[in-house]
C-alpha cells in the first residue's frame, strides 16, 4: 500500500482534495485532526470524503477496474475502504451511496447493509499495515458522532485499539452481558454502555440496531451517540463488545469513540515482542 498522497483532505483521506482547497482552511484542518483546535472551529469541506469516493474510487473501479485511491471498491456490497491520513494503520470503510452518518436513517431502513460486518472484514488491511497478526480484541471499529466529525460521508473508522482500553475490557469482561448497562469504569474519561455479541462474526447483527433497538430514547437521538466495536474472546469462544457513549458538549465530551483507537498502533509493538 502507497503512503497518503500530498495535500489530503480532511478527516482520513489519503488522496487529495479538488484543486483550489488549500491555504488556511486546510491548516485548520489539520490542526483540528490533530486534535490542537476542535474540529468545530476548523474550516473544513464536509463533503471531501464523498467526492472522494463518488468521483474518484467508484468511477476508477468502473472504468479500470482500479479502487485508487481507495484500497476496495466492492461495488455489489455498496462500500470502499480507504487509507485514512492520520497513523499507519487506520483506514475509512463507506458507503457508495450518499448517508450523511450515524444520524440517518438509512441506517436503520429495513434490509440497510450492514456496514459494521463489513468493516471488520476490513481489519486485514491494519494488520498488513502493521505488519503482524494482531489480537482479536486490539482491533476495532468506531463511528463518531456528529458532533466530533468533519465530514458528512458515514465513515467507519478501523484501527488498533488504545491498550488501556483492551486491559480495562479484558479486565471487566465478567461485566458485559448480552443486554446493554453502563461499563464499570470510563474509557478515556468518558462513560460508555456496553453488551455482548456472542458469535466470531456480525453477519447480520448490526451495531446501529442494537443501539435504536436497546437503548431507551436512542432511536430519536442517533445523532448524538458514538458507537465502538471491539473484538473479543471469553472463555475461549470469540464475539465483540459493542460500546455507545452520548454526546454532552457542554461538559467536554464530544461523542468521539475513536478516542478508544490508537493510531499509532502500539498492539503492534506489543505483538512484535
Amino acid at each position: 500500500m502507497s503512503d497518503p498522497l500530498p495535500n489530503p483532505p480532511p478527516r482520513g483521506a489519503s488522496p487529495p482534495l479538488p484543486r483550489g482547497r488549500g491555504g488556511l482552511g486546510s491548516a485548520c484542518i489539520f490542526l483540528a485532526l490533530a486534535g490542537v483546535i476542535p474540529l468545530r472551529f476548523a474550516s473544513a469541506d464536509e463533503n471531501a470524503l464523498w467526492y472522494i469516493v463518488s468521483e474518484q474510487c467508484v468511477p476508477d473501479q468502473q472504468q479500470f477496474h482500479s479502487p485508487k485511491p481507495c484500497e476496495q471498491v466492492d461495488l455489489a456490497g455498496g462500500y470502499v475502504v480507504l487509507k485514512d491520513i492520520v497513523g499507519n494503520t487506520q483506514f475509512l470503510l463507506m458507503p457508495t451511496a450518499r448517508i450523511t452518518g450515524i444520524e440517518s436513517s438509512e441506517i436503520l431502513a429495513p434490509n440497510a447493509p450492514n456496514y459494521w460486518d463489513d468493516a471488520w472484514r476490513a481489519r486485514h488491511f491494519v494488520e498488513e499495515r502493521a505488519l503482524h497478526h494482531l489480537p482479536r480484541d486490539a482491533i476495532g471499529l468506531a463511528i463518531n458522532s456528529v458532533s466530533s466529525r468533519s465530514q458528512n460521508q458515514l465513515h467507519i473508522h478501523v484501527d488498533c485499539m488504545r491498550i488501556d482500553v483492551t486491559t480495562a475490557l479484558r479486565e471487566h469482561a465478567g461485566a458485559v452481558g448480552k443486554s446493554w448497562s453502563k461499563f464499570p469504569v470510563p474509557l478515556s474519561g468518558h462513560d460508555y454502555m456496553a453488551m455482548r455479541i456472542e458469535q466470531p462474526e456480525l453477519g447480520s447483527i448490526n451495531p446501529f440496531d442494537l443501539l435504536a433497538n436497546g437503548v431507551p430514547g436512542a432511536r430519536t437521538d442517533m445523532g448524538h451517540y458514538t458507537l465502538v466495536v471491539v473484538g473479543d474472546t471469553v472463555q475461549g469462544k470469540d464475539g465483540f463488545v459493542v460500546l455507545a457513549g452520548h454526546a454532552s458538549p457542554a461538559t467536554g465530551n464530544w461523542g468521539s469513540g475513536e478516542q478508544l483507537q490508537d493510531h499509532a498502533c502500539a498492539a503492534a509493538t506489543a505483538a512484535s515482542r
